[in-house]
């Protein structure tokens, strides 16, 4: 394993995050377990699809998007109508053979408290903006050991054919940033033959499954393809763009042509930031800076909105679409369990109180867009009662 952090305390301190990753120790105390909240769930259900005309592929891919409405610009707008929600929550589907369908929503809350409408910005600022993404001292791990690399959760991180990361969320779907694959105008180029990329332990020998570990030491690792099947994006940001009402509803979710044979790792609601473990969120991605490395980082969340989390989590472009993760007590199943509860989707820079600072911003992922997402890759709205 190669340590982007040198000297003892920066050792300890990786040893002790990846452990705790991997679940062979619990940062917690036995008389205390942070608990994943119960939330009532809306349903958002189809109601009617419309054939559209194939698309042109033409946009760059951007592996980073960049807003200057910053919190207190999000918390400042007003909440959408309902009308508006239900166009935000519509979506696209673009399929491998090029052919695009837009299909409209009903949102429909069966119990009180299960819906509530989630906000957007209503102005940008024309601030201009540095290039930062790292925070000081940069606190990124690239994580190169197949022991790690290879288990969850490590393994659930894939690599887009665009640049971007993904997270594998089921047997045949990944979830990442909708800006990886479509600008808010068009789709971007290579969308039409996307492909997600899986790391796999590359023998010397080309051996597979020997047992004899003088004959099947792995050199490196490679990446496995697989294409995708189709896409959903949602029409928040289709109809937005990064310094609107898009920033908000950074997400696509990805069909598989075949399943991926992973362990996967299920979406969640995301909790309010006072409630996540020592107020610090985990992700892992392939950032560009370090070509065909997995980076891993840890960090706390600095502010937040109904719609997203702002952290000063180090990263660089292509760690765009990495899905934001945290681990918690499922009291139902009596067991700790890890859920990803947001997208991690570029940088920003905010005004905060007159004075300039940026962040890295993560899109949350609300009950609308849990029963959105869960919707997608289920087919089955009972299947998505629980967040």
């Amino acid at each position: 394993m190669v340590l982007s952090m040198t000297g003892i305390p920066g050792l300890l301190i990786l040893l002790f995050f990846l452990l705790c990753a991997v679940g062979q120790v619990s940062p917690y105390s036995a008389s205390w377990k942070p608990t994943w909240p119960a939330y009532r769930l809306p349903v958002v259900l189809p109601q009617s699809t419309l054939n559209l005309a194939k698309p042109d592929f033409a946009a760059e891919a951007k592996l980073e998007v960049s807003s200057s409405c910053g919190p207190q610009c999000h918390k400042g707008s007003p909440l959408p109508t309902y009308e508006e929600v239900k166009q935000y929550l519509s979506y696209e589907t673009l399929y491998a053979n090029g052919s695009r369908t837009e299909t409209q929503v009903g949102i429909y809350v069966l119990s009180n408290g299960g819906g509530r409408a989630q906000r957007g910005d209503s102005e940008s600022s024309g601030r201009s903006r540095r290039k930062r993404q790292i925070y000081g001292y940069d606190s990124r791990f690239s994580i190169f050991g197949k022991d790690f690399l290879l288990n969850y959760p490590f393994s659930t991180s894939v690599k887009l054919s665009t640049g971007c990361t993904g997270t594998l969320v089921a047997e045949k779907h990944v979830l990442t940033a909708a800006h990886c694959i479509h600008d808010g105008k068009t789709y971007v180029k290579g969308t039409q033959k996307l492909r997600v990329g899986f790391l796999k332990p590359k023998f010397k020998d080309g051996s597979r499954g020997a047992n004899n570990s003088s004959s099947a030491i792995p050199e490196k690792m490679k990446f496995q393809w697989i294409r995708v099947k189709r896409t959903h994006v949602p029409k928040g940001w289709i109809k937005g763009n990064a310094n609107d009402i898009g920033m908000d509803y950074d997400y696509a979710l990805l069909e598989l042509k075949k399943p991926h044979k992973r362990k996967f790792m299920k979406i969640g609601v995301s909790p309010p930031a006072k409630q996540l473990p020592g107020g610090r969120i985990h992700f892992s991605g392939y950032d560009n800076d370090r070509p065909g490395n997995l980076v891993y980082r840890f960090c706390d969340v600095k502010d937040e909105t109904y719609d997203l989390l702002y952290q000063q989590c180090d990263a660089q472009p292509g760690a765009s679409g990495s899905g934001v993760y945290v681990r918690m007590w499922k009291r139902q199943q009596q067991k700790w369990e890890r859920k990803i509860i947001g997208i991690f989707s570029g940088h920003q820079w905010v005004d905060m109180n007159g004075s300039p600072q940026d962040f890295n911003v993560a899109v949350r992922i609300t009950p609308l867009k849990y029963a959105q997402i869960c919707y997608w890759i289920k087919g089955n709205y009972l299947d998505c009662r629980e967040g």
